[in-house]
């Protein structure tokens, strides 16, 4: 599925974005997705798009669960009694 992006660009790369598109005959789209995905590429260990490798450890906690179930749902009911003042 496509998504809608919005940027602001500087003049010149819109011109040269304009004159790509003509001259290798690709909407500019899939030139924008060429560029971005070579660049991602080689970015190498700089640009990790690994979701795992960005995450992992994130569930090492030095509390135990049940503390941080007591936690939680402390900082809930909190959050429910100063709405229902």
């Amino acid at each position: 599925m496509d998504r809608v992006l919005s940027a602001r660009i500087d003049e010149e790369v819109a011109i040269l974005l304009d004159a790509l598109s003509r001259k290798q005959h690709k909407s500019k789209k899939r030139i924008l997705e060429e560029a971005l995905r070579g660049y991602a590429e080689r970015g190498g260990d700089e640009l990790s798009l690994d979701v795992l490798k960005e995450t992992w450890g994130a569930w090492d906690r030095r509390e135990s669960a049940s503390a941080t179930v007591r936690k939680a749902r402390s900082a809930f009911r909190t959050s429910l009694a100063r709405r229902s003042r």
